[in-house]
């Protein structure tokens, strides 16, 4: 007991005084770029490439839709007046009537009209 009290001050400075410590930085230098030089002369020109092969055919493409009706048309004029048909053929004669009762005789009346005056 008798040195956990000044074993504690210790612990006590060394944990504040890493606090107020300041971190260091260290930058590592980058890559060191090369200047190229002068370019040389142009090299041989390369052989022509060979012709691609040619694409599959497309997918057919979907059905249109369907059309509008079109519109009713006009009426039509009216039509020429017909001829005139034939005349018809004359009837057949009818058959003769019966022949009447006779008369009665005697029972005459014959009315004469007045003459004017």
């Amino acid at each position: 007991m008798k040195l956990s009290l000044p074993l504690c001050a210790v612990c006590l400075a060394l944990t504040l005084s890493a606090c107020d410590r300041n971190p260091t930085v260290v930058t590592v230098p980058g890559p060191t770029v090369q200047v190229p030089g002068p370019a040389g002369p142009a090299g041989a020109t390369g052989a022509t490439g060979s012709q691609g092969s040619t694409g599959s055919a497309g997918s057919t493409g979907d059905t249109g839709a369907t059309g509008y009706t079109g519109a009713t048309g006009a009426t039509g004029n009216t039509g020429n007046t017909g001829n005139r048909g034939n005349t018809g053929s004359t009837g057949d004669t009818g058959a003769t009537g019966d022949t009447g009762a006779r008369g009665k005789t005697g029972d005459t009346l014959v009315i004469l009209p007045t003459p004017k005056r």
